[in-house]
């Protein structure tokens, strides 16, 4: 089987990843702020997900708030959304026209949105006695 474009932008990217299915990658490249990135393939579409934390139970006007003024403001590529209860950065590009450059955009996009954002919307979690800090 031909390696994909999606793979040979990661591999071109230097990004640490597994293939954890036929068309679905999951990227593992701590120092670029890329942990927990899923990159499907879902003909015609490419979608690059991660899954943020938990949608809390209190304060969540606020969050939400913050959410939308992040997407407003400082997402460059994709947008926060919540989906089965979780809170999720997402993209998606279209596989036919994608290319080498907007692949990287949406990477580079995710990993200022991890760095910078974390902190931020972290004070919103549930603190939860029975879960260590950093989802352990």
């Amino acid at each position: 089987m031909a390696e994909s474009k999606i793979e040979q932008y990661l591999i071109d990217l230097m990004l640490t990843y597994e293939q954890i299915d036929n068309n679905i990658w999951l990227l593992d490249d701590e120092d670029r702020s890329l942990q927990g990135v899923a990159v499907m393939q879902a003909e015609p579409m490419v979608i690059i997900r991660a899954e943020i934390m938990d949608v809390p139970g209190k304060n969540i006007l606020e969050l939400y708030t913050k959410l939308l003024e992040l997407n407003a403001s400082d997402v460059i590529h994709g947008a926060y959304a919540i989906d089965n209860g979780k809170i999720v950065l997402i993209d998606t590009l279209h596989y036919g026209t994608m290319d080498y450059e907007d692949f990287r955009a949406v990477l580079d996009s995710f990993s200022l949105a991890l760095t910078e954002h974390y902190p931020v919307l972290s004070k919103y979690r549930d603190k939860s006695p029975s879960k260590k800090a950093g989802g352990a």
